[in-house]
């Protein structure tokens, strides 16, 4: 089995529109809330998790769907990017499934990101 340290790491290049087929993903009463663009797919903030999508192989027609609901995160950090050299902004969560680490490129609004999760963990 591999380690969770190693697989969950993902970086966000962009806000984006939320994609029209996340719908099929949301259970009755989840609400899409904000997207971000990864490298080759998105990453969406529901009301009740974190739902990252992970386009694979050279077409990118295999998708793996990593859900993290908001009830398994214990604890956050953000970190703001630097002025030279240290251009990502990064998220570190602590989970029950274990650590997990989000690179945010200049492009994405740390403070608003941080919000984000605190207005999902402790509404």
């Amino acid at each position: 089995m591999a380690s969770v340290d190693n697989i969950l790491s993902w970086t966000l290049v962009s806000e984006c529109s939320i994609p029209k087929d996340i719908d099929d993903l949301l259970v009755e009463g989840e609400v899409a809330i904000a997207a971000y663009k990864t490298f080759r797919d998105s990453a969406i903030f529901t009301n009740k998790r974190l739902i990252v999508r992970d386009s694979q192989g050279l077409t990118g027609k295999k998708i793996e769907i990593y859900s993290l609901p908001y009830s398994s995160i214990n604890m956050w950090s953000t970190e703001n990017a630097g002025k030279f050299l240290d251009f990502n902004a990064e998220v570190e969560l602590w989970t029950r499934a274990g650590h997990i680490k989000i690179n945010l490129q200049k492009d994405v609004d740390i403070r608003k990101f941080d919000k984000l999760i605190a207005n999902a963990l402790l509404k």
